[in-house]
């Protein structure tokens, strides 16, 4: 099952001419989970190959207007294309009262908006994989999310179930952990394999509760809004430098660290060099790139530049 990351917004507070606030789509299959919505997200998705999705589920990590100021707008064009299905809204506390000040902006909808508040330890359980909400460092009410898939059975050996004499047709069943008469899963199945896991911040400083969540994930997206000459202005704010944040990856042991959030104050190359100082496999993503998070057998993560854009994509790169 394919599992990438779309980059639609990689600012921190203030939109610049090359990059919009925060923004990131998660696509799993069929699944297309929005995390944060800031000013301009709808319009950056209609000029991506994603278009503007009748999207079920929106994340949101904490209540800064550059995280969610572009939500209301995108929920009155939803209403005027005549949507019906439900969305559902995720946030911490403080949710529900965001949306009560939200509504005198896109009114009455045509559709139902379910809003669930998340604490850290809570834990969406979903087909293949669970989203699990977690504390961060900003100084307000906020979570960062991650995803992780259920570990999956091991290889298949043909050869072995051919041996065994187990039909083809029931084959099927040994693959879910099922007997098939005297044949069990564990005589023609390899060790099982790890699923994936992509690890979201939203703001924070650096902090050990995030180690502790990315510990082994494919990819940490983790802000970087500042760097190291202004380590004092990022602890004041409850940011990071690049860093700190690589220090986290490099301490959690992930495979690919991305950092977004940046200030206009640095260039993609200010951070990324930074950040490889203490961890090389550290990535810069501008907005219309994209990640893709293949299963470890089949390799690591890799950025594809200006991948989610109406054009032929750069050749993967991990240069920002």
């Amino acid at each position: 099952m394919d599992l990438d990351l779309v980059f639609l917004g990689t600012s921190g507070s203030l939109p610049t001419a090359q990059r919009s606030p925060a923004a990131t789509l998660l696509r799993r299959g069929g699944e297309r989970l929005l995390f944060d919505c800031a000013e301009g997200t709808q319009r950056q998705l209609l000029r991506s190959t994603v278009g503007l999705p009748e999207l079920a589920e929106i994340f949101l990590t904490h209540f800064h207007a550059d995280h969610y100021g572009g939500l209301p707008y995108m929920l009155k064009t939803f209403a005027l294309r005549g949507r019906e299905i439900p969305l559902t809204v995720y946030g911490p506390a403080g949710l529900r009262d965001l949306f009560a000040a939200l509504r005198r902006i896109f009114g009455r909808l045509p559709y139902e908006v379910a809003l669930v508040e998340l604490g850290a330890g809570d834990s969406l359980e979903r087909d293949g994989y669970r989203l699990d909400a977690f504390a961060v460092d900003h100084g307000v009410s906020g979570v960062g999310y991650a995803l992780v898939e259920h570990v999956r059975p091991g290889r298949f050996d043909v050869e072995a179930a051919d041996r065994l004499g187990v039909p083809a047709p029931m084959r099927g069943r040994l693959q879910r952990g099922e007997p098939v008469g005297d044949v069990r899963p564990e005589d023609v199945l390899g060790p099982p394999r790890p699923g994936r896991k992509v690890v979201l911040t939203g703001d924070t400083a650096p902090s050990a509760r995030v180690i502790e969540v990315a510990h082994g994930a494919d990819v940490l997206v983790h802000e970087a809004t500042f760097c190291e000459d202004e380590r004092e202005r990022a602890h004041e704010t409850l940011h990071s430098t690049a860093a700190e944040a690589a220090e986290v990856a490099r301490l959690a042991g992930v495979q690919l660290l991305a950092l977004t959030h940046l200030s206009t104050r640095y260039s993609g190359g200010d951070v990324a060099r930074e950040a490889r100082a203490v961890f090389p496999e550290t990535v810069v993503p501008r907005d219309f790139d994209l990640i893709e998070v293949p299963f470890r057998e089949r390799g690591g993560p890799q950025l594809v530049k200006g991948g989610a854009l109406d054009r032929p994509p750069e050749p993967v790169s991990s240069v920002p």
